[in-house]
């Protein structure tokens, strides 16, 4: 009698009590910390300008900072938390966040605030959350698990951009530094509540540290920093384009977000569906092609509202999946002693790509023409597919394993 054919584990494999809890709690921590951090963003700048000592330069660092030192500070963070655990390590980190956003709120000056943005993120704990995660998940529940994180951080994105401008509206920019300090705090309390992390050998001895930076994780690496460079390019353009073309004030742009990211999951859904967590080639092609899409209807049909929403449903739909997708696939291939490190070099690379992604928005931004911006963007996805093809072994991961 031929056998039945094998269920993929990660599609029918429900979560335990003790997983579903742990992602829970550690994705409202990152939750709550990203939101400190993205809330500043569609408002800083414009607010900025009154503050004493401000400059364009200035204003320009005060907004992006933050992705300079959350870049240098994950693999040390993420190091760390491999040798005296994950928890200590994100309470630091939280500490830091707090700190920063304390010294933001009560700075009079653009240098106050800019110390109070670079120390916010000092507090560099992406990856060892994402570790933590991994640690207290089965691998065939984790691309869920990674699901429910990256959501949690696209959904404290998309709040931040709905919420930021209202607060800074009616109590001023330093009122979000201090929602961000209070939020750093209910995030340390949630700390505690952590069901305790299944027991860990801590390194006595080193481990090569070089296996951080194998050639299929630095794939993965490279691909989370075009994805990055991408979503931060076209946030530097679109308002521009909503406020100019479409003619909506920023009290009006949350809707078309909140639209385009309901529309979104048509596509992210079944992405998640195909892929499992085996990390089929396809699905990153595939999600890839849909950021392409966006970008290009943005660049030729960007004159109208439905437009728009459609290009911003296939740019979300093939974020989201990536957002989630790319690190469960580095957390299946890292060897277990080195997870954090491994994180550690990919947030990195994640918030170097938002930092490269801002500089590159605002240099093709010059001209007044947010379209030239996606165009850019459009070419860079294109070259990504190109590079897919060419080295598409990172797209495959966990398919041997």
């Amino acid at each position: 009698m031929p056998e039945a054919p094998r269920q993929p584990k990660a599609l029918f494999s429900p979560m335990l009590p003790i997983e579903r809890r742990s992602v829970a709690l550690v994705s409202l921590i990152s939750t709550c910390r990203m939101f400190g951090l993205f809330a500043l963003l569609p408002v800083l700048a414009l607010f900025a300008g009154d503050l004493r000592g401000a400059t364009p330069m200035l204003i320009g660092v005060a907004v992006g900072g933050y992705g300079l030192t959350q870049a240098l500070l994950q693999i040390p963070f993420g190091a760390a938390s491999d040798r005296f655990g994950r928890m200590p390590v994100i309470l630091f980190g939280l500490a830091m966040f707090t700190g920063g956003s304390i010294i933001a709120a009560e700075s009079l000056t653009i240098w106050g605030v800019i110390a109070g943005r670079l120390l916010q993120g000092a507090g560099a704990v992406s990856a060892t959350l994402a570790a933590l995660l991994a640690d207290s998940t089965r691998p065939e529940v984790r691309t869920r698990s990674m699901a429910i994180f990256g959501i949690g951080i696209g959904a404290s994105f998309l709040l931040a951009l709905i919420v930021g401008p209202m607060i800074a509206a009616s109590a001023g920019v330093r009122a979000l530094f201090w929602v961000s300090a209070l939020l750093g705090v209910a995030g340390a309390m949630l700390v505690f509540a952590l069901p305790r992390a299944p027991a860990r050998v801590l390194r006595e001895t080193s481990v090569p540290w070089q296996r951080s930076w194998k050639l299929p994780l630095l794939q993965l690496d490279s691909y989370i920093f075009l994805l990055h460079v991408l979503l931060t390019a076209s946030f530097v353009a679109l308002p521009f384009l909503l406020r100019n073309r479409l003619g909506l004030p920023l009290t009006d742009h949350w809707p078309i977000y909140v639209g385009a990211l309901v529309l979104s999951l048509a596509g992210t859904v079944p992405l998640i569906v195909a892929d499992d967590r085996r990390g089929r080639a396809s699905t990153i092609g595939i999600a890839v092609a849909l950021l392409f899409a966006g970008e290009l209807v943005l660049v030729f049909a960007g004159e109208s509202t439905p437009a728009v929403v459609a290009a911003l449903s296939l740019f979300f739909a093939g974020f989201n999946f990536l957002e989630a997708g790319l690190p469960a696939r580095l957390s299946l291939l890292a060897d277990s002693e080195l997870r954090g490190a491994s994180l550690g070099l990919f947030a990195s690379c994640q918030f170097l790509g938002a930092f490269a992604g801002g500089l590159l928005g605002g240099h093709f931004l010059k001209g007044g023409e947010p379209a030239t911006v996606f165009l850019v963007c459009a070419v860079l996805a294109a070259g990504w597919l190109a590079l897919l093809g060419i080295a598409p072994k990172a797209a495959k991961v966990g398919e041997s394993t």
